[in-house]
């Protein structure tokens, strides 16, 4: 989905929220619950853009019927390579309904977990502001 890959790689957290669906799911590759509407996913994706630095989408691969996405992105956490991939699932409207995160390596990952603890109380309440 070119708007969201450009969005993200702008940093622009408006335009990545205006594509995503009410209704839509965040699925974290730091959590085991997955996170349910709008408002918490888009809080929880500015986090991510403050915690991210050199992010970088690397590859894109797409459905046959465009509705499912895979973009595979490099970025940096707490001085940790990360390589990842999001995978998102548009609805009949165009929208994204279903955000799944995948990353490795596990060095990565234990720093994004740590760098979102540290944002989650601000993520919270984001999410809370805007329901």
């Amino acid at each position: 989905m070119d708007s969201f890959r450009r969005a993200a790689e702008a940093r622009d957290s408006a335009a990545i929220e205006a594509l995503l669906a009410d209704d839509v799911v965040f699925t974290s590759p730091v959590a085991h619950k997955p996170y349910p509407g709008k408002a918490m996913t888009a809080a929880i994706l500015r986090g991510v853009l403050r915690v991210f630095e050199d992010f970088r989408y690397v590859r894109s691969i797409v459905s046959a019927d465009g509705r499912d996405h895979a973009l595979m992105f490099r970025a940096t956490v707490a001085g940790k390579d990360l390589h990842g991939c999001d995978f998102l699932h548009l609805n009949p409207d165009g929208l994204i309904d279903e955000l799944t995160v995948m990353v490795r390596p596990l060095s990565a990952a234990n720093a994004l977990a740590t760098a979102m603890a540290t944002q989650f109380g601000r993520i919270a309440d984001e999410a809370a502001a805007n329901p």
